[in-house]
């Protein structure tokens, strides 16, 4: 049986590990409205560069949507994760489903290049057998998102001009109320311009249409470039706000482990404690009788 100074020892332990879950809980909180906040700030700005590629396109013919084959060109995938643990199965899951949908996607095969956003999602990959071409740091805040997006667009331009890349995907988990987050990819090339061309369907949110007089490719390459940005600035938002949402429900987790042990260990100690003051009274007792018999 343990005594009172062991359980004592114990309980202070537990009382550290509660006031540092409880910092991380409320750090992973404001992480969290940081970065729902970075995503609520671009929604304009995505929302414009749409309407601007829509305007651009409206008088080009509409292609037929291409069949769904494999081509020649090579596939390239993008996967944020995290660089930091006590988050669940954050990494494993995103890393599954990364490689699992590019086992049906076109032109992917084992020689598909990978890019990772977080070295516990580039070592998920490694685990299973594929090669990760580069893995950046995830950013630590909303502020340094933009200097990661500039690295991965750089290594997408590599990728194209020197492998041949055709097809580039980007994995990532996306918050979810229910259960925390939700692994998702999106194709991020080739663009699929028919999107562009349904949003005639939609109301104009002016009374009349813009007009341009730059010539229509350079002005299609620079918005399509922000686009670019935009779409990757999201994943990455995202999976940090569903990273921290995460951590946030296993510190949750922790915390109602810690108080049930805390409480736990605290009955004990009262117990230890009772039993020793009630051993302690009745030496003292023991004793006063022993001496009032003397007496006698």
């Amino acid at each position: 049986m343990e005594t009172t100074e062991q359980l004592q020892r114990r309980i202070e332990s537990f009382e550290e590990l509660r006031s540092i879950v409880s910092t991380m809980k409320a750090l992973s909180a404001v992480s969290i409205r940081q970065y729902e906040q970075a995503q609520r700030s671009l929604a304009d700005y995505y929302r414009t560069v749409e309407l601007g590629l829509h305007v651009v396109l409206r008088d080009v013919a509409r292609a037929p949507s291409p069949r769904r084959r494999r081509q020649a060109g090579r596939s390239a995938a993008v996967v944020f994760g995290t660089d930091h643990g006590l988050c669940g199965r954050f990494n494993e899951d995103i890393a599954a489903h990364a490689l699992e949908r590019l086992q049906s996607v076109p032109a992917a095969d084992e020689s598909a290049l990978m890019l990772a956003v977080g070295a516990r999602a580039a070592g998920q990959l490694e685990s299973a057998g594929h090669r990760v071409e580069e893995d950046l740091f995830v950013p630590g805040s909303a502020a340094r998102i933009t200097a990661t997006v500039q690295q991965i667009l750089l290594k997408i331009d590599e990728w194209r001009s020197e492998t041949g890349v055709e097809y580039v995907h980007l994995f990532f988990n996306r918050a979810t109320a229910r259960s925390g987050y939700q692994p998702t990819g999106v194709q991020l090339l080739p663009v699929n311009l028919q999107r562009f061309h349904r949003l005639e369907e939609r109301p104009w949110p002016s009374r009349r249409l813009p007009m341009y007089t730059m010539d229509r490719q350079q002005i299609l390459a620079r918005l399509l470039r922000q686009y670019f940005f935009v779409s990757l600035f999201r994943a990455c938002a995202e999976s940090q706000a569903a990273e921290h949402g995460s951590r946030l429900n296993a510190m949750q987790a922790a915390e109602r482990n810690l108080d049930e042990r805390l409480e736990e260990v605290t009955g004990e100690y009262r117990r230890v404690r009772q039993e020793s003051i009630t051993a302690e009274l009745l030496d003292v007792v023991s004793g006063f009788e022993a001496t009032a018999g003397g007496h006698e």
